[in-house]
């Protein structure tokens, strides 16, 4: 086996409009729509850095300021807080901050599909291998999906793709792998079909939005043709790059939830509240009884 070179930089593209989620998105980024108390990028970021990430690429488009804004100091609002006694939000700030210098940011200048926002951090990540997160997948559980998709590859090196089950039937939504071999932390992969038709999914393991790619993934992007939706995808080039090296899969044990869906996005707000120990008792007692008084009406209707 060749001598597997360590994973330091991830990419976090940042450049969708988000209009499923207009009118809330006209003016602000939906990546930094909060998911309880935090904006949805916050949690791809610290994912990464759990996993052991030491440089954060984010590829970014027009009005996406706020975006940077978020992990940049704040020197005035640090100040006001510590005067008014607030010692614990300046400490919850201050840890959510990245270490200076671990942070870039490149322009997609044309919304071209995600496989082109990845090409576009082709010279800030270099000849290296790295991992991508998609932002607006959030996943939750005891551990992060990319600490795991990390261990895999630390393995088997080559590429790694994170992937969940989903019920058989609902496999024409979703990219899908094939099951090969099993391998410590996950398996090989056999194939990758995105959205296939029903009845012909090689099984239900969809990808989740998590990746570690070798840096030949770039030179396939250039040349990519444009693929469903007039956009340049991942997944084609992905298929390219899996004839000449290896691919396996990290079964994720938590959930995803898709916050670039209204219906995953309040998933994942119900979900996370209710982990937390400071909320979630009143969180689910409030819940409870919103679901009793749904169902008593539906009842008397």
């Amino acid at each position: 086996m060749d001598s597997i070179r360590r994973v330091r930089k991830a990419v976090i593209p940042v450049a969708g409009n988000g209009t499923r989620f207009l009118p809330a998105t006209k003016a602000m980024p939906k990546e930094m729509l909060t998911v309880v108390d935090r904006p949805v990028v916050q949690y791809a970021l610290d994912e990464a850095r759990e996993a052991g990430i030491e440089h954060i690429v984010f590829v970014t488009g027009r009005n996406k300021q706020a975006i940077q804004d978020h992990f940049d100091d704040a020197p005035e609002l640090i100040s006001s807080l510590s005067r008014s006694g607030k010692t614990a939000q300046v400490s919850e700030l201050e840890a959510m901050l990245p270490p200076a210098g671990t942070v870039s940011f490149t322009r997609q200048q044309a919304p071209l599909g995600l496989g082109h926002a990845v090409w576009c951090a082709r010279d800030l990540i270099g000849d290296e291998p790295f991992a991508l997160l998609l932002p607006d997948m959030i996943c939750h559980g005891p551990r992060g999906c990319m600490a795991g998709l990390m261990d895999l590859y630390n393995f088997a090196g080559g590429n790694v793709v994170g992937v969940e089950q989903c019920p058989p039937e609902e496999a024409y939504k979703y990219g899908i792998v094939g099951k090969g071999d099993a391998v410590p932390h996950g398996f090989e992969v056999t194939a990758m079909v995105e959205k296939p038709r029903t009845g012909e999914a090689p099984s239900n393991y969809f990808l989740n939005g998590r990746y570690i790619l070798q840096p030949e993934i770039f030179a396939l992007l250039a040349r990519q043709e444009r693929g469903a939706g007039n956009e340049i995808q991942l997944t084609d080039s992905m298929l390219h790059l899996s004839k000449d090296q290896r691919f396996h899969a990290h079964p994720y044990e938590g959930q995803t939830f898709d916050c670039g869906s209204k219906q995953g996005f309040i998933e994942a707000n119900v979900a996370l509240a209710l982990s937390r120990p400071d909320i979630g008792g009143l969180v689910f007692e409030s819940v409870r009884h919103m679901v009793l008084t749904h169902e008593s009406r539906i009842q008397a209707a």
